[in-house]
């Protein structure tokens, strides 16, 4: 699963456990519908900023993470 899966599902999941509606949640995200519809369905051209907007109303948000080059290289492989 990528990272985009992998927000998408956790936003997803976050809006259904707090009862909103994918409206509700972009009027209290102070974003537009459509950004939480793409961003739901896994949209890989997002903007970060908007992101973290939305994961702000339930905790969390994105940031850098260390990656270990050999790790991939043997994924690659």
């Amino acid at each position: 699963m990528s990272s985009t899966e992998n927000i998408s599902k956790f936003l997803k999941e976050k809006r259904k456990k707090a009862g909103l509606t994918q409206p509700e949640l972009a009027s209290k995200a102070g974003v537009g519908l459509r950004f939480i519809r793409e961003l739901e369905q896994g949209k890989n051209t997002l903007r970060i900023d908007k992101v973290n907007q939305v994961l702000l109303l339930f905790g969390h948000e994105l940031g850098p993470l260390p990656v270990n080059r050999e790790e991939l290289l043997d994924e690659k492989s």
